[in-house]
């Protein structure tokens, strides 16, 4: 029997984050045997099948495995590779769950103040979170982008006027640009394309948001927001290992 007429009882995923799901369901049956090492991984289109999702989500989920190093693609085929890396469930599922924490903080806090910001700004403030997100490039390097991107929106939370909430949110920025694990998740080898990925997509979204801002709308100010922190956790989560 082939293995892509094999069924490993694989369990339907229903909630937001699909691909990191398909990704740790994969893992655990390579991780217990139940795909060995050097077995060839059922095809996007039995796994998609199997798992009742779009092959999208099974095809970033496969990235995923390959960017840990546990998949090796030879041509067109997925296999286990011959020799397995030290992959902890522990490892992965605990960092992940902090930035699962640390987004859903920031949607509480940051895109009411991005709101506040767009209504409250000065024109001199306007214009500084403009010229900040002039500065950001698609193919910027990590260590140039990560104190751009924290000083461009720890401006914008100045912006916003109420300085209580500025120094809340600057703690948790704390939390999200000085943590050792998202700092080695981010400049880990394994991760180096779905990082560039994030640096690129941050980069227009940006943009957006500074420009929403500088405008003075407030409520496009807080949708461009919600949809740059989704997708940055979107990534970090699903892409990331």
């Amino acid at each position: 029997m082939s293995t892509t007429d094999t069924t490993f009882g694989f369990a339907p995923v229903t909630r937001e984050t699909l691909s990191s799901q398909i990704r740790e369901q994969l893992l655990q049956r390579i991780t217990d045997g139940t795909l060995a090492p050097g077995a060839r991984v059922p095809s996007e289109r039995d796994l998609s099948d199997q798992f009742g999702v779009a092959r999208t989500s099974v095809r970033e989920a496969m990235q995923g495995l390959i960017s840990m190093g546990v998949v090796e693609r030879r041509g067109n085929r997925s296999y286990v590779v011959e020799h397995l890396p030290d992959v902890s469930f522990d490892r992965i599922d605990g960092r992940k769950e902090f930035v699962r924490q640390l987004f859903e903080t920031r949607r509480l806090l940051e895109l009411p103040m991005i709101g506040l910001a767009a209504e409250r700004a000065t024109d001199e403030q306007r214009a500084e979170i403009r010229e900040l997100a002039a500065e950001f490039r698609a193919d910027m390097e990590l260590e140039r982008f990560r104190p751009l991107d924290h000083h461009f929106h720890s401006v914008i939370a100045r912006a916003c006027g109420n300085p209580l909430l500025v120094e809340v949110h600057g703690k948790v920025m704390t939390r999200l640009f000085h943590s050792d694990e998202i700092g080695q998740m981010l400049s880990s080898d394994l991760n180096r394309d779905a990082v560039d990925t994030i640096v690129a997509d941050a980069t227009a979204q940006h943009a957006e948001l500074a420009r929403a801002i500088a405008d003075g709308d407030a409520d496009a100010a807080m949708a461009r927001g919600t949809e740059h922190l989704a997708a940055v956790e979107r990534s970090m989560i699903d892409r990331l290992v």
